[in-house]
């Protein structure tokens, strides 16, 4: 087999192939004046059963466009199999139709991935599973709990906290494993960065929670979700995020929520180059997540997930199970 990158997230790719012991696959890509992307495997692929691994974050469409363009071009350099590893699978919120005269973006990338040649999809987290069945393509599903609770075995987490509807399985999940209490928050969404709670359901009083999400980019869910708790008399408040999509707001409302000591660490994984903050400029590359938090760095603790997308890689390249890895 043989793995290579995008842009998107180069340290987790190269931390896949330290893992399988492999050297990281020679690839050129570059983007044309007019934005056009291109790309050109500088090996031979043929017959081989090649790995594309790009996150769908910012900016979600050059990263898209670029994986496609990958794809197409082990495909007409006769790769015997082309599979997606997709830390991060962006458009997974348009994932139905809520309103009238909108798209259902997610079955859209679905389509796409499939018409550029890829035969298999691999991701972690979807912000819904069953965005699973829009393609016909095998499909696999990791989950980031297993890694999350060996690092946070020792803490001694007491309750596990869902700050919206939506989020209640995976935190019932967490809880479950952990033997903890659940509780669940009820938000009601005023705009894109602002929420407020609607609803509090359960005991927190004097206890160490844990406030699970599966991605976010404002930070507001869970900085709302851990103000609600800390009102409800929380002890230790701890956030998870599996895809820390951060953007210059979302900086923001973590430093005011780390200087205020309502959160006392955040855990993210490395789904996303979350080195990088989302500033919509040609700058994006070069702004740090943790620089801009010089005060607060070992508030945030990075979660690698790269053995297990190179579980899952070394597997289905060997064609055996991977179920094991879909378990808490």
């Amino acid at each position: 087999m043989k793995i290579f990158s995008g842009n998107s997230n180069q340290p987790l790719a190269e931390n896949i192939c330290k893992y399988l012991k492999l050297p990281i696959g020679d690839i050129s890509l570059k983007q044309f004046p007019s934005g056009e992307h291109w790309c050109q495997y500088k090996e031979n692929i043929r017959g081989e059963d090649v790995f594309l691994v790009q996150s769908l974050s910012q900016p979600v469409n050059e990263h898209l466009m670029q994986l496609l363009i990958m794809a197409d071009a082990a495909r007409r350099a006769s790769a015997g199999r082309i599979t997606a590893a997709i830390p991060y699978f962006g458009y997974a919120r348009q994932d139905r139709k809520d309103k009238s005269r909108v798209p259902i973006s997610a079955k859209l990338i679905m389509n796409l991935l499939a018409s550029s040649g890829f035969n298999r999809i691999v991701t972690m987290d979807l912000h819904a599973p069953q965005i699973g069945g829009f393609t016909d393509l095998p499909f696999d599903h990791l989950s980031f709990a297993p890694v999350l609770i060996d690092t946070i075995k020792d803490i001694g987490i007491e309750c596990v906290v869902a700050p919206d509807i939506g989020s209640v399985k995976r935190a019932d999940g967490y809880a479950r494993v952990l033997n903890t209490d659940l509780v669940i928050i009820s938000k009601n969404r005023k705009s894109e960065t602002s929420v407020e709670v609607q609803s509090f359901i359960g005991d927190v009083t004097g206890k160490k929670i844990m406030v699970v999400d599966d991605l976010t980019e404002s930070a507001g869910t869970i900085i709302e979700a851990a103000a609600a708790c800390k009102s409800h008399g929380a002890g230790e408040i701890y956030c998870v995020i599996t895809h820390g999509c951060f953007t210059e707001t979302g900086r923001k409302n973590l430093v005011k929520a780390f200087d205020e000591q309502l959160i006392k660490k955040l855990f993210v994984s490395t789904s996303v180059n979350s080195n990088c903050i989302w500033k919509q400029t040609p700058e994006f590359y070069d702004i740090k997540l943790l620089e801009l938090l010089p005060d607060h760095s070992d508030c945030i603790v990075k979660v690698d997930v790269s053995e297990v997308f190179g579980e899952a890689i070394d597997c289905i390249s060997k064609n055996k199970s991977v179920s094991e890895l879909f378990e808490l």
